[in-house]
């Protein structure tokens, strides 16, 4: 199950009570105060865990404490400080204030790790209010609470490649021809219901993160269909694959689909239309003699990468030019 949402509340632990307490030894003709101070309440740390790719575990659990900090005791003794709450996120979740409506932090890095809460310092004890004029102090400072917060997390997808395009288009077979991923592939509409991240291993040891996004829609920006859910998540890759199909079911124009789709991206995001793209032609196996791929090619004025998902004819060659584009980009 994919949840790139999730709302929860948040909270560091509280700090420690000090100890009003006063010592009794054996010999000692004058006791003194000796309470100590209490502990430091935990923390409260995200951290970006490049082994996690959904916001699941936020789907049932929706309130998350720090430990607080335990109290100190007599002989100037100081309580424990609480332990911190480390909640391991995907990369790319974004932390935003919910009541505030302010991003927090964008923890668009594996590893990268950020305190949203702190742990509420420990109250002293009485021992370290004794003066020399006022001797038996008989309180201590209570401790204090931690922060809380209540949270709005979002995740956007990090991948190299994500593959866009109208419902059908062969994304979910592309993506299961480059990489192990194994999405749903079906003849209807709508088959990919939410993002799949694929490796696609090249020789060298060099590798590619792919996404594979649900197909989108006329009025998509405009939460049509399932494409304004996921546009978000295109925009944290680094080139587009836009992939037309050539033969569509439905009869439709491959030129007037991709513009289609062009149009939905720039009414969503200019961070979406200034990415680059590749235009890949899908399903050449059913135009053998190749009419419509130069018929589109002069309708579109863009260079276009034929290739079969189905017999993977070009895919090899067009797994090697996406390596070339997104070495250019991270340079």
């Amino acid at each position: 199950m994919f949840v790139d949402e999730a709302k929860i509340r948040v909270k560091a632990g509280d700090g420690g009570n000090g100890c009003v307490s006063f010592r009794r030894e054996k010999y000692v003709p004058k006791g003194g105060p000796d309470g100590g101070d209490g502990g430091k309440g935990g923390d409260l740390i995200f951290i970006a865990d490049p082994n996690l790719d959904t916001l699941l575990d936020f789907a049932g659990k929706h309130n998350w404490q720090a430990v607080n900090g335990k109290p100190g005791s007599g002989k100037n003794s100081s309580g424990l400080n609480g332990d911190d709450l480390v909640i391991r996120v995907p990369p790319g979740t974004q932390i935003y204030d919910a009541d505030l409506d302010l991003l927090l932090k964008d923890l668009d890095e594996p590893g990268m790790k950020v305190c949203i809460c702190q742990g509420g310092k420990g109250g002293k004890g009485n021992s370290r209010f004794a003066t020399s004029i006022y001797q038996a102090p008989r309180f201590a400072e209570q401790g204090v609470p931690g922060q809380g917060r209540n949270l709005r997390l979002e995740l956007k997808l990090i991948a190299d490649v994500g593959l866009v395009g109208m419902p059908n288009a062969g994304k979910s077979t592309l993506i299961s021809r480059c990489s192990a991923a194994r999405p749903k592939i079906a003849s209807y509409p709508f088959t990919t219901l939410e993002p799949v991240l694929g490796i696609v291993k090249l020789t060298g040891e060099r590798r590619l993160v792919m996404a594979d996004l649900p197909g989108l829609i006329e009025g998509a920006h405009e939460g049509t269909g399932l494409g304004f859910e996921f546009l978000r998540h295109i925009e944290r890759t680094r080139i587009i694959i836009h992939i037309l199909d050539i033969m569509p079911p439905d009869g439709s124009d491959p030129a007037k689909n991709y513009r289609q789709i062009r149009k939905e991206l720039e009414q969503y995001s200019k961070t979406l239309a200034d990415k680059k793209e590749v235009i890949v032609a899908n399903k050449i196996d059913l135009d053998p003699k190749g009419a419509t791929i130069k018929k589109l090619r002069k309708q579109l004025s863009h260079r276009i990468y034929p290739i079969s998902a189905v017999t993977g004819d070009g895919i090899k060659d067009l797994c090697e030019l996406l390596w070339k584009k997104v070495k250019q980009v991270k340079s």
